[in-house]
């Protein structure tokens, strides 16, 4: 009787045990669910952010790698779920680098057209004007912006283009 006593309150404690320790094991799922629906949550207004602005990618991939490196086991779960790297995959890297690309020339056209039509107005008042000194001064004025501009406004395209480009590689 002894015996079977023994051999009752070893498997009840077993069982027990066995319990505590699918218990635990829940509560770690539970909490992993937890830190990738914040994960998910944090990366949301990355994902839109990007989507307005290929530029706001060079600030979100940072977080995104860094909570990559604090949360590995987190990320492989949503890569998993999101069929690729999450938040940011490479084909979405090189859409935004695409994009950035396909605004600049965009920028470039209409900054052209826009310092065009103006220089022919001020071509036309010279013309109108007999070649005044004031209108020649006011052409070249217009011709230095323009040139201003367009150095500033290359100098980020190019600046945010390598860096996107960088994040590819």
């Amino acid at each position: 009787m002894l015996a079977f006593a023994v051999i009752i309150v070893v498997a009840s404690v077993f069982w027990g045990a066995r319990e505590i320790a699918r218990e635990v094991r829940g509560l770690r799922e539970e909490a992993a669910r937890g830190r990738a629906l914040a994960i998910l949550q944090m990366c949301a207004p990355g994902l839109e952010a990007v989507r307005r602005d290929p530029r706001a990618l060079l600030v979100w991939q940072r977080l995104a790698r860094t909570t990559r490196q604090l949360f590995p086991s987190d990320c492989e779960a949503l890569d998993k779920a999101a069929g690729g790297t999450f938040p940011f995959s490479v084909d979405q890297i090189q859409g935004a680098h695409a994009q950035w690309t396909a605004d600049w020339l965009a920028w470039e056209r209409n900054h052209d057209a826009t310092y065009k039509q103006r220089a022919a107005e001020l071509e036309q008042e010279i013309v109108a004007s007999g070649g005044s000194a004031a209108a020649r001064g006011r052409l070249d004025a217009v011709e230095r912006e323009k040139l201003d501009l367009y150095q500033r406004r290359y100098q980020e395209y190019v600046q945010v283009a390598k860096a996107l480009q960088g994040l590819i590689g």
